[in-house]
């Protein structure tokens, strides 16, 4: 019991130290280790696990729509990033570049890419000619560099994974519409498969993605009231087409440039999931994403051990057979031990079975998002473990939903009622959340909640709550409704 107890309090509480709690979970979950390389973090096996899963999520929803997968260069001609001033001067502080190679200086210096868009733009001009080339519907899986000061795992490292789509189109509505498509793609793979709720909207000029024409987003609140960008897809217009020169002659033979979007999620996705949904007890996976989605555990006197296997191991490959991702563990620790540690490592259900459950024909389900145990009939329980994983899934979704609604705060419409609040919470070590405010349009307001608050606008949401009449700042008529939040 006494090693139980001190597996349990290895963890920093949540409210004791966020930020020292994720870095707890996400070691003692097995999820990643960190390298001599500043910035840049191992995914161990389950940590890798969980972004092939966001990624085969990702991927089906992708070739359904049409999309196919292409790989382009790591490295960037320096050259490229200057035909498109905007898009240089957003990435110019990340950019890490190479500068010599077999022992010689390189004529030109190449950076490791931070996003593929000028690269992908060259290549496009060369393959693009004419209206039956288009729409050319393409995403990468890789890796980019954007060097940052400071990192934390998963969500922000100088090296991370994600995908980037690229498409370009023969008229505005055409690219507009893909924007649209992508971003509600994103939507539905991080509620249905993570289990976060998150709000669709558009991004404010300060926040638009270097180069872009628009830039939309869905965010999402950790349990810290942080917000985090769970998802961006790009309108770019012609700016790139007209940077790279990628021009078609149209049905008319007509030659105009082509209308371009990207849209992107990355690694962040598992940070994300491990701060909506984990706990002071660990790490609590949702199960469509969850590499273990079931961990059988025998228990009794192993003088007794044989009788447990006889049923053990029939369950464990009807299990597997029902496409159940199940492990068995079978090691010499206390089952006290076992329980607390996949508990930590947040294994949606743990199975339990003994000398007398065999006597009675049952096993023991107990549930990682409730606690809840249910004895269940052995040749029930293939379908009792499908059942409780869909209700798992839906559980965990309705609480971030709740725990979302609960901090997102309608009624502060002043600059002044916002800093009265975020006061008030952090004297209570209480969470601040998300705000709800009007903002007129300018440019100055928003950097005035900031400046006074660091709460960044998050986005424009395409269904707000409710409507705000007024600024936050100026007190002048409100041009949009924002959600409005510190953020990682």
């Amino acid at each position: 019991m006494a090693d139980e107890k001190k597996f349990v309090k290895e963890i920093t509480p949540q409210s004791e130290d966020f930020s020292r709690w994720y870095i707890d979970v996400i070691r003692k979950g097995d999820l990643m280790d960190y390298t001599p390389v500043r910035g840049c973090i191992v995914f161990k096996p389950d940590g890798f696990e969980l972004w092939e899963r966001i990624q085969a999520a990702m991927d089906q929803r992708f070739k359904e729509t049409g999309h196919r997968n292409a790989y382009f260069p790591m490295l960037i001609p320096e050259s490229f990033f200057q035909k498109e001033k905007e898009h240089v001067e957003g990435f110019n502080p990340e950019l890490p570049w190479v500068t010599e190679a077999a022992g010689e200086k390189l004529e030109e210096r190449l950076a490791l890419r931070p996003t593929s868009e000028t690269m992908i733009g060259h290549m496009y001009s060369q393959w693009i000619h004419s209206h039956r080339d288009l729409p050319v519907l393409i995403n990468q899986w890789a890796n980019v560099f954007r060097w940052e000061k400071r990192t934390m795992p998963f969500l922000r490292t100088s090296e991370f994974l994600w995908q980037e789509g690229h498409t370009a189109h023969a008229t505005e509505e055409e690219a507009r519409q893909e924007t649209m498509q992508m971003l509600e793609i994103y939507r539905e793979v991080v509620e249905q498969v993570l289990a976060i709720p998150v709000w669709k909207g558009q991004k404010t000029p300060s926040e638009r993605f270097a180069g872009a024409v628009e830039t939309y987003s869905i965010e999402a609140m950790m349990k810290d009231g942080k917000a985090v960008q769970a998802g961006t897809s790009h309108y770019l217009g012609e700016n790139f087409a007209k940077g790279f020169d990628i021009k078609f002659l149209d049905k008319d033979n007509q030659l105009k440039y082509v209308h371009t979007t990207s849209w992107g999620t990355s690694t962040r996705l598992i940070g994300s999931m491990i701060m909506v949904h984990g706990d002071d007890r660990g790490l609590a996976m949702p199960p469509r994403v969850a590499p273990t989605q079931v961990v059988m555990i025998p228990v009794g006197p192993v003088k007794l051990r044989e009788k447990v296997m006889e049923r053990f191991d029939p369950l464990f490959d009807d299990l597997r057979s029902a496409g159940v991702r199940v492990r068995a563990d079978l090691r010499e620790e206390t089952p006290g031990w076992k329980f607390n540690e996949w508990e930590m490592r947040g294994v949606p259900l743990r199975l339990e079975i003994g000398p007398r459950d065999v006597d009675k024909g049952e096993v023991v389900l107990a549930r990682r998002d409730t606690g809840e145990k249910v004895a269940v009939a052995i040749d029930q329980a293939v379908e009792k473990v499908r059942e409780l994983l869909e209700e798992i899934q839906e559980n965990m979704f309705q609480k971030a939903l709740a725990f979302r609604d609960h901090h997102s705060h309608l009624h502060i419409n002043t600059l002044e009622e916002l800093k009265t609040h975020i006061t008030q919470k952090e004297s209570e070590a209480k969470v601040a959340g998300w705000v709800l405010a009007g903002w007129c349009g300018e440019d100055a307001c928003e950097s005035k909640v900031k400046e006074e608050t660091k709460f960044t606008s998050r986005n424009i949401p395409f269904e707000p709550p409710v409507i705000k009449k007024t600024c936050i700042h100026c007190g002048e008529k409100a041009q949009h409704t924002v959600w409005f939040s510190r953020a990682y």
